[in-house]
Parts: C-alpha cells; structure tokens; sequence
C-alpha cells in the first residue's frame, strides 16, 4: 500500500519550504556584508616607545624614583565606580598610544563612553588600536568601518566571521565550529605605553554597576611603570597575528554621513544618560586623582602571562601557567574564581597542595549567583569532592552585602553575579587575569593575566577575598553529620543549592546536556 495523496503533499510541501529556506540562507551569504576575499595582510607595526612627558609619564618616573626602575605601581580596582573612572583616567591622560583589548564590547552606555573617549584621545593626535573579538559585532560593519576610517585609530576583529549577515554568521558557524568556537576572552588597556589595566571585566554596563538585569562583582587591576611595556608586547603579539582582521577588510565601505549620525548618536547619549550623573561626561585633567594613587599604589614587579597564538592554533599555555603558579604555595592559596569545572587532574592537583599542609580556599558563584547556569550544571558534582579534599568552599550570594560596591545607585540589578578571577599565592604573590578554571578557558578561548611580585598588593587583594568569603557576602559549603551538602551564611543554613527560583533549578538540570567545553 502507498503512500496517501495527502501524505505526498506534506512531503513535498516541506521540500519547498526547505529549499526556500536554503535559498533565503544562499542569498544572504551572497549579498550581505562580508570580508574582502582579495585584501592583503596589513604589515606588521608595533606599540610606540612610551611616551616622555604628560601625566602617565611623570607618575611612571616617580614610581621609578621611589621603588626602584624595574618596579611599577599597583592598585586594585575592586569596586564599579572606580573602575570605570580609572579607564576614563587612562584614556583621558594619554598623550601618543591607547590600546585597547577585549572581548565584548557592548553598544551600551558605558560602550558608548568608553568609545567616545577612545575617539576623543585619537582627535587630540593620541595613536588609538583597539583589538575586539567579533562576537558581538553583528550588524556593526558600518560602524566598524567609520572608526577605522578615522586617520588615527586602527580597528581589528579576531577570528572574524567572513559572511557578515545573522542568517550567513549562523551557516558559518556551524560548517566551521571548530575555528569560530575559539575566542579572544582577553582584556587589556594600555596608555603610552606607562599604565595598564587588565583583569575580568570587558565593556558594558553589567560589568560597571549600571545595569537593571543584573550586575558583576569583578576585578581588575591598574598598574604604571615597566609592566605596561610587557602589555603592550602582548597586544603586539596578537595585533600581527593571523587571526586578526583589519576592519579596512570589510566590504562595507565607510560613510560620512553615517560616521557623523553615529558619533551624534554617541554623544548624545553620553551627555543624555541617567546612569553617567556621577561619572566625568567629558574629558578632565586627572593630576588629582594620580596624586592619590602615587600615595596608594603598591610597588612590585610583575609579568604578563598568556595563551599565544600561530597560525592554526592556540598554544593553550595559561591552564599550565595556573597550574605552576598554584603550586608554589607553601602555606596558604586563596582563589577567586567565577567559573570552576576542576575535573580530575585539578582534584589530583588539589589534594596535593592540602596534603602538604597548603590551607586552600576558593571563592566562585553559587547557582543563585550565575549568569551561566550550565557552567553550574558541570561545576555542582565537584563540590562534595572539593570539601573532601579539605579544601574550604565559598560561594557568592545573589545578594550579598558588597552590593554597595558592585552597583551605582539609583541602579540596582536583580542579583549580582561574580566574574573575578584572581588569586594570592603565600601572602606575597598575586594573580589578577581573564582565566577561567573550567574546560574552554583551559582548552578553547585565548586567556592572559598578570603575575605580580608584591606583598603590599597581595595584602589587598588577601583582604577583598576573605571580605567575599564572609557570611555577608557568601554561602560556606560544608558536610553536615550525615555527609550531605549544606549551605550557610550569616543569615540561615540551606540543605539545598540556593537559586533564584524554579526555572533556574530546571535549566540548571536541562543544561547538563551541553558538553562542558562550550560552557
């Protein structure tokens, strides 16, 4: 018996859409944006040597002075407000280069800020590179290609989608996931080649206290003097890498009349919005606040670490960085960390240093705390065996007391998230980068981060963790008498995961799915 009329009809009623659909998908990848099949590479060019005179250099020369020429300056940049205004200072202040690295940098408020002084520096003669992974620049080529447009700033994307259109973006990515699957998680501020800032936060209002969803408790750290040069060697690295793009490779062309609406766009919004009241809108000499910093800033040496890159590959080199870095613990190791998956070498690794007397203690996200469930998903079934290698665990609280720090009244987000990733070595030596404990941090993305020789700056950031880990501000996970999981802060005990509701605890379930790498 065949098959009915009706049945024949639906099938080829589904050929067609189908076809349609390949279709639509077709012309999208033939007509939309993209990257120019036929453009050179550009050759390769390097940060300027550090500028000689205006405010970065007369604070690197003093610190010089006073703590020795191979030493810099440190300080934390721990909570929102200080933070952003530690970048507007940066970037106000130089006077020949600002380079700027990172991950995702959203169209936002504070996107629109930092971009508007990027391009103030570069009309006032500073030479301005910025270096962002393609991610989030959907639909973005027309204003990709109107800043690079600008005599003085130079714009690369990492490991670009060559198709530029959503529908051509996502047939890309499925037929060359392997490739477009590795990304820039770096982040990275030079001026003049004498200050720098690097740490976990990339660029939008979440990550600054300004956001209405939800906000991250983060950290950076500010450092001038001669690191700012080993910074700017690895923005050199991946500036003439083959993995970057010049914006100057799109086929969208630059637009004059675009470039003007946009930058009153910008503008506008800057000087219009609600959420900078308390932040400089405009430009300003920063001597005041650089004064203050010469008198708080802790003096040590200190090298940058990351994942470099060839032609092909990743060398995948930071997890092993981590790892080394760990393991010169004597006595204590704090680690803050937003996302930790440690699987079983880490566990070997961890029961190794509390074997040998090591007092570890980490600091991540609790489930109500995670703006990435399924990490959480891959995470949980480590805790029981973390606690059993007798290693202390924390857990940030949605809701927790550092609240004040981590948001800008008037705004206050639905929970806070945590997004640090730092770690103090003995008392004496620092960690402060972008790298994540988990699968695609380790074997994925491209990471970096900052070694530091200081005891003053270990001190700090030694307070701000153990100020994170108390009960205000987190959960203690520890076995109660019957060898289950339990929860307590200053307020109760859970015998439960604490979340934020129901849907949280079925996606945390449903996410177990996706394979921990793509977390």
């Amino acid at each position: 018996m065949g098959p009915s009329n009706t049945t024949l009809r639906s099938v080829d009623h589904c050929r067609r859409l189908w076809s349609l659909l390949f279709l639509i998908v077709l012309l999208a990848a033939c007509a939309g944006p993209a990257l120019k099949t036929d453009a050179e590479r550009p050759e390769p060019s390097y940060a300027v040597s550090p500028a000689t005179t205006g405010l970065l250099a007369d604070a690197a020369q003093r610190i010089g002075e006073q703590h020795g020429a191979a030493n810099s300056g440190f300080y934390l940049l721990d909570g929102s407000r200080e933070s952003l205004d530690w970048r507007l200072a940066i970037i106000d202040s130089a006077v020949s280069s600002l380079d700027i690295v990172t991950y995702l940098w959203y169209p936002d408020i504070v996107g629109s800020l930092l971009l508007e002084r990027a391009v103030l520096a570069a009309e006032r003669g500073v030479h301005v590179r910025l270096v962002i992974d393609d991610l989030l620049m959907m639909g973005l080529d027309q204003g990709l290609a109107d800043i690079q447009a600008h005599p003085n700033i130079e714009l690369r994307l990492f490991n670009p989608w060559k198709k530029r259109s959503v529908a051509s973006r996502a047939g890309e990515m499925i037929a060359q996931m392997e490739r477009l699957n590795i990304r820039m998680h770096d982040k990275l501020i030079i001026a003049d080649g004498l200050a720098t800032i690097l740490g976990g936060r990339n660029i939008g209002d979440h990550y600054f206290g300004l956001s209405e969803d939800f906000n991250f408790h983060d950290l950076d750290v500010l450092a001038v003097g001669p690191i700012a040069q080993d910074a700017n060697d690895m923005f050199d690295h991946f500036w003439n890498s083959e993995w970057i793009a010049s914006a100057e490779n799109l086929t969208t062309e630059p637009d004059a009349e675009a470039a003007e609406a946009g930058w009153q766009r910008v503008t506008d919004r800057t000087r219009s919005a609600e959420e900078l009241e308390s932040f400089a809108r405009e430009p300003k000499d920063w001597t005041a606040e650089f004064e203050w910093l010469l008198q708080h800033s802790h003096p040590g040496s200190g090298h940058l670490v990351y994942d470099e890159v060839s032609a092909t590959e990743v060398d995948q080199s930071m997890i092993g960085h981590m790892f080394a870095l760990f393991d010169q613990a004597e006595s204590e190791l704090l680690i803050a960390n937003a996302y930790i998956v440690p699987a079983e070498p880490g566990m070997e690794f961890l029961q190794g240093l509390t074997g040998r007397g090591v007092d570890v203690r980490i600091l991540t996200n609790s489930l109500e705390s995670h703006d990435l469930p399924a990490v959480n998903s891959h995470y949980e079934k480590w805790r029981k065996p973390i606690i059993d290698a007798g290693v202390s665990l924390y857990e940030l609280r949605a809701d927790p007391e550092i609240r004040s720090l981590v948001e800008i009244p008037p705004f206050s987000g639905k929970f806070v998230a945590f997004h640090t990733k730092a770690a103090v070595i003995d008392q004496k030596r620092v960690f402060v980068g972008s790298m994540n404990l988990d699968p695609r941090s380790a074997a994925i993305n491209t990471e970096m981060g900052a070694i530091i020789d200081s005891a003053g700056l270990a001190a700090s950031l030694r307070e701000v963790i153990l100020r994170d880990m108390h009960g205000e501000n987190s959960w203690q996970v520890t076995l109660n008498a019957k060898d289950k999981l339990e929860w307590v802060n200053s307020d109760t005990t859970s015998s439960s995961q604490p979340s934020r509701g129901f849907m949280q605890n079925v996606m945390n379930v449903v996410l177990k799915v996706v394979p921990k790498e793509q977390n």
